[in-house]
Order: C-alpha cells, then structure tokens, then sequence
C-alpha cells in the first residue's frame, strides 16, 4: 500500500480552485457560444483575473477544458500501486471500472447527467480538442506502464492493451448514451461488455507471460 499524502495546504487549496474557476467558466463560455468563438482573453476576463495568470494555470487554451481529464491521467497507475497485497494489477483494474459503472463516472461513459452529455458534445465535437486529448492519454499509458513495472517494452505492451480495452469500453458506452439510452437500461451490458475485455485481457496476459517462461 502506498502512504497517503500530505494534506494540502491553504496556498495549494486556493491555486486548486482557482484552476477550478478558470475551467468551469471556460467550459461555460464555450458551451454558450462555442469553442472557437470564445477568446482566452475573454475567458480570463469573466474569471476576474489577467491573461497572464491565467496562462500560469494552463499552458494552452484546450487544457482549459481538457483540465477535467488531468484528474485522471495517472488514475490506472494509481489503482496499480494502491491495491492490496495478493490482488493482480488487471484485478484492481477491472474493479475500479466496474467500481465507476456502479457510480456513474463519466469517464465509463456510463453517465447520462446533461450537464456531461454537453461537455462530451464540445470535447468530441472540437478536433483542436480531441488532438490535445491524445496527449493526456499517452501520459496515462505511460503512467501504468511504470507501475506495472517488469520489462519496459512488455509493460508498455500491457498498459497500452489495458488503456485500449479501457477505452473502447466506455466509448461504446458513451455511444448507446448518446443516442438516447439511459445509463440505468445500459448498466447491465456494459457490465458484461467490461468483464468480457478485462477476461480477454487476463487470458492475453497470462499467455504473454506463459511464452517467456523457460521451457
């Protein structure tokens, strides 16, 4: 198990919701008038502080919307290192996804809350954004690569099955919700789609470490 944190202090609480601030009223604007219409400037401005300050807090204009995928990028590598003694890397996994199914995590793609459903319409309907997104997921992959540890290359083969499967999950769910379901009606397949990818995964995994065994 690894040790928790620290708590934050006063000064870190206050950058924290200040970056808060600074996404949920980029978020906004861009929903109101969209994505491309809406300067940095302008965004600055109706948050109440300069141009340059906001920069301090996102390099760039997407991680001002992006920001709500940084709380996730290392999530996998932290459900690896945190998990109990005697539970596999892929079994903690597949318990915290199931885990986010149970409790709606957006980043399932099980959640149908309009306030969600909006902002998947901006994120997925903006290239300049789904470019940048590409980046937050190829940090995550590396991210679990480490802590599965063992080899580079196998670990990285592994963490990039595992991101792929992960992905795929909830990008089918977020189609069926999308096109109307609800996240209660699609519950129960995407429970069974989840423990077919991780099933696949364990049985790929196993093999791959079967062939490395002297013979």
């Amino acid at each position: 198990m690894t040790t928790p944190p620290p708590p934050a202090s006063l000064r870190e609480l206050k950058k924290l919701r200040t970056r808060q601030t600074l996404s949920e009223t980029a978020i906004r604007l861009f929903l109101e008038r969209g994505y491309d219409q809406v300067s940095v400037a302008e965004v600055a401005a109706a948050a109440e502080v300069s141009k340059p300050t906001l920069f301090r807090y996102f390099a760039a204009k997407e991680d001002l919307v992006l920001h709500r995928f940084a709380d996730h990028e290392d999530e996998a590598a932290r459900v690896v290192a945190g998990r109990p003694a005697g539970e596999s890397a892929l079994a903690a996994l597949r318990r915290n996804f199931l885990a986010g199914l149970e409790r709606r995590d957006p980043v399932t793609g099980l959640c149908d809350h309009p306030a969600v459903l909006a902002y998947q319409r901006l994120l997925y309907g903006t290239p300049a954004l789904v470019a940048r997104l590409y980046g937050y997921q190829e940090r995550s992959e590396k991210a679990l690569a480490r802590a599965l540890g063992g080899p580079e290359f196998e670990a990285r083969l592994a963490a990039g099955q595992i991101v792929a499967v992960q992905r795929v999950l909830a990008e089918e769910n977020g189609r069926r919700i999308a096109a109307g379901e609800r996240a209660d009606a699609v519950e129960a397949d995407a429970v069974r789609a989840a423990e077919l990818g991780f099933g696949q995964l364990a049985r790929g995994l196993r093999s791959a470490a079967t062939a490395h065994e002297p013979r």
